[in-house]
């Protein structure tokens, strides 16, 4: 029986998060080289703040005064004013490792997304770092080749306010071209039909103009020409795509994207400068920020076949029966793990055949046999899976003899609480 769940919604299970755990703690190292600091934001907000930042037009929540997180950009910059990090060293750099929802043209979908955010600086140099940083890890995990990058540059306010009035004169007279969505658009934001996936609209949008070419005033041509340098000089390649829009009002200047051979986007960026201004800030407090979908990213390395290393391998599995046998595990188990042996004892079954079924199904090192007469007589069978022989082992001599037979540098010594704790 399969149990509903939201159709927006799924589960990761474990060969899944295999992956997951994978690309995090690549992006995670990478984002510390580059002076990211890790940031979590509430998973919900007041709707009246969220109107307010000018980038919500579709709640997910009804009924309610409060919405649960679209946009973390809007989150992140919220806490960089509520927190007083003005006086910090600028830039400020952040990442982001958090489930959220989008909510586009009604369809609701859950995303698990590595983020970044980089707070203070309006200099181009910034986004081709972010860009440099995201193509470099691809590269490094297999998938070099795999996607294209795509960038255009869009708008300051009064560029924008122009170029929609151009699009809705070139629109206007074709709305018999165009499908009910895009009608729409013609009186609402001209510019979202430019990245159409309807055939004849397409077609249309060749002769549509051009934003970069016409419309880019002095400095906004000097920016977008400084991001493209940039990207020269760290041989990162690109495409211009002038179809490349962003339908979010806070977007300003830069934009890119990066697509896998299927066209599908799997990692997005843009600038957001106006935010804080929306936010009753003053002025503009310059960002930028980049999310790479996980999921995509994970299909991506199924299909290439990339596989992932197991960190969860048995060691040592103990296979026992009766209380008396149980009470003899336990504490051996325990000074196992001690000893960093990857140890798991099996439970809850009272027949020795199917603990060994569960033994064989771990891949497990070594299987370690305690009955009754074993739990009494101190000595066991230890079963060697790889090797499929079997000996006997007395109960005291067990840690050494599997550190010996499992080499001492596969052992697991990491310890979160030695690594991190400074002790005084």
């Amino acid at each position: 029986m399969n149990y509903l769940t939201t159709e927006w919604s799924e589960d990761l299970l474990p060969n899944y998060h295999k992956y997951l755990t994978f690309l995090k703690k690549v992006y995670r190292h990478e984002f510390r080289k580059n002076w990211f600091q890790r940031i979590s934001t509430p998973l919900f907000e007041k709707k009246d703040f969220l109107s307010q930042s000018k980038a919500f037009w579709k709640f997910i929540i009804d009924n309610i005064d409060i919405d649960i997180r679209q946009k973390p950009y809007i989150w992140i910059m919220r806490a960089y004013l509520n927190g007083n990090l003005f006086e910090n060293i600028k830039p400020l750099y952040f990442y982001f490792m958090e489930t959220y929802l989008t909510n586009f043209n009604w369809k609701i979908k859950e995303k698990l997304l590595i983020w970044t955010e980089i707070i203070w600086e309006d200099d181009p140099i910034l986004d081709a770092i972010q860009i440099y940083i995201n193509y470099e890890t691809l590269n490094k995990i297999w998938l070099k080749d795999k996607f294209k990058i795509k960038i255009n540059s869009t708008w300051i306010e009064k560029e924008k306010l122009k170029f929609k009035e151009e699009l809705i004169n070139f629109y206007d007279n074709k709305r018999n071209i165009l499908t009910e969505e895009s009608k729409k658009l013609v009186d609402t934001n001209p510019i979202l039909i430019l990245r159409s996936e309807n055939e004849d609209e397409k077609i249309l949008n060749e002769n549509a103009p051009k934003l970069a070419q016409k419309f880019l005033k002095k400095e906004s041509k000097a920016h977008y020409q400084k991001f493209k340098e940039y990207l020269d000089l760290l041989k990162v390649p690109f495409i211009e795509d002038n179809y490349l829009v962003c339908e979010d009002e806070n977007q300003t200047k830069s934009i890119w994207k990066f697509e896998n051979e299927k066209w599908e986007t799997i990692a997005f960026w843009n600038r957001h400068n106006k935010i804080a201004k929306n936010l009753w800030e003053l002025k503009e407090i310059p960002a930028t920020w980049f999310w790479l979908d996980t999921k995509k990213i994970i299909n991506l390395m199924i299909e290439n076949k990339i596989e992932i290393k197991n960190k969860d391998e048995i060691d040592l599995f103990f296979v026992q029966l009766w209380d008396e046998a149980k009470k003899i595990v336990l504490p051996i188990s325990i000074e196992a793990k001690k000893a960093w042996i990857k140890t798991v004892i099996s439970l809850w079954t009272v027949s020795m055949k199917e603990q060994m079924l569960k033994a064989q199904k771990s891949n497990a090192k070594f299987v370690v046999m305690v009955g009754i007469m074993e739990a009494r007589n101190g000595i066991f069978q230890v079963r060697n899976q790889i090797s499929w022989t079997q000996c006997e082992v007395k109960k005291e001599n067990l840690i050494n003899y599997i550190i010996e037979n499992i080499w001492q540098e596969n052992l697991d010594f990491y310890s979160p609480i030695e690594e991190f704790i400074i002790k005084k």
